[in-house]
C-alpha cells in the first residue's frame, strides 16, 4: 500500500502526519480489530488533510475522519461476520506495531488484547467508538461528539450503555509481566519436547483454545475446553514435526500485548499465530485461554511486522 503523499496543506508537513500515524493506527485498530483495515482507514484519513485549509487541530480532524471511516467499516463488517465460517478472532498484530507512548504503559497495551477486543464486539458501532475514545484515549466528550456526530449528552448515554455491556463480560486482568514470561517460556519448552504432563500443569484446569480459520485453513472446528484436551492438541501438532520446532520455524513474540508463538511455513510465510492469555488463578499464573489464528487473510500484518523487525526498521 502506498504511503500518504505530503499534504498540500501549507500548515501541515509530512513529518506532522508521520507523528500522528501511530496514534491513528491505535484508534483504528481498537475500533475495527483488523490491522489491514486500520491501515487503509488511516491512509485515507491522512490523504484527506490536503483537502482542507482551515485546520485548527490536526489531531482532532484526523480523529474525526478515522472514527467516521471506522464506523462505516464496522457496519459493513457486521454484515460480513454473519457469514464468517467458524469462530472469529481479531487480526493479530505485534504489540510494538501499535505502540503508545511509554507513559501509557501496560494498561494501554491491555486494550489491544484479544480478550478485550472480543468483548468490544458485543457493542454497537457507536458504543464501541465512544468507549474506545473515552476509556482508552481519554478524549473529552466534546471531542468524541465531534468525532461521531452526536451531542455530548448522547455520548454520555452511549458510554454508560457500553460500560454496562462490557461489565457483563469483562476481560480478566493478565498476570504480571514476569510471570507471563516465565509461563510462556515453560509452555514453549514443553511444546518443543512434547511434554504432555508439563503442558497440562501450565494450563488452567478450565483452559480453552479457540481457532479462527475462516474456512480457509485446517483447524479444530469448535473451541476446545479443558487443560488435557488443549495440551493433547498442541502435543499432536508438535509431533507432526518442523511446523512447531522452535529452533526452526516457530518464533516466540509478543502479539496483542501477550506472549505468542508465530509459526512459519517452509516458504517463510506465516501459517499460525497462537496467542497465550496468562492470568493469575488460585493455582498461580496459568494459561487460561489460547487464541489461534490460521485464516491466511489475517496473518499478513504479522508477517510484514516481523519482516520489518528482522531488518531493524521497527
Amino acid at each position: 500500500m502506498a504511503e500518504a503523499t505530503p499534504s498540500t496543506n501549507a500548515s501541515v508537513s509530512a513529518s506532522d502526519l508521520a507523528r500522528e500515524r501511530p496514534y491513528l493506527l491505535g484508534v483504528a485498530y481498537r475500533l475495527l480489530g483488523s490491522a489491514s483495515d486500520a491501515e487503509d482507514v488511516v491512509q485515507e484519513a491522512l490523504l484527506r488533510v490536503g483537502e482542507r485549509d482551515d485546520l485548527r487541530s490536526l489531531r482532532a480532524f484526523l480523529t474525526t475522519v478515522v472514527t467516521r471511516l471506522c464506523l462505516y467499516e464496522l457496519r459493513s463488517a457486521r454484515r460480513r461476520r454473519e457469514t464468517y465460517v467458524g469462530p472469529w478472532l481479531p487480526e493479530p498484530v505485534l504489540t510494538d506495531a501499535l505502540d503508545a507512548p511509554a507513559s501509557q504503559g501496560a494498561e494501554h497495551k491491555e486494550s489491544v488484547s484479544l480478550a478485550f477486543l472480543v468483548v468490544l464486539e458485543q457493542l454497537s458501532p457507536l458504543e464501541r467508538a465512544v468507549f474506545v475514545l473515552r476509556e482508552v484515549f481519554d478524549l473529552e466528550f466534546s471531542e468524541i461528539g465531534q468525532a461521531i456526530g452526536r451531542s455530548e449528552a448522547a455520548c454520555r448515554k452511549l458510554l454508560q450503555r457500553a460500560r454496562e455491556r462490557v461489565a457483563q463480560k469483562p476481560p480478566h486482568a493478565p498476570a504480571e509481566p514476569g510471570a507471563q514470561h516465565a509461563i510462556a517460556s515453560a509452555f514453549f519448552t514443553a511444546l518443543a519436547s512434547g511434554d504432555l504432563t508439563a503442558l497440562v500443569e501450565i494450563l488452567a484446569a478450565e483452559a480453552t483454545m479457540t481457532t479462527d480459520h475462516g474456512g480457509k485453513a485446517s483447524a479444530a472446528r469448535k473451541p476446545l475446553r479443558g487443560a488435557e484436551r488443549v495440551a493433547r492438541f498442541f502435543v499432536g501438532l508438535a509431533a507432526k514435526g518442523a511446523r512447531w520446532n522452535l529452533g526452526y520455524l516457530g518464533t516466540p513474540a509478543y502479539v496483542n500485548g501477550a506472549p505468542a508463538l508465530v509459526v512459519r511455513r517452509s516458504d517463510g510465510g506465516i501459517e499460525t499465530v497462537a496467542v497465550l492469555n496468562i492470568e493469575q488463578t488460585p493455582r498461580g499464573p496459568r494459561i487460561t485461554s489460547i487464541g489461534v489464528v490460521r485464516n491466511p487473510d489475517k496473518l499478513a500484518a504479522v508477517g510484514r511486522e516481523l519482516s520489518l523487525a528482522v531488518h531493524g526498521k521497527v
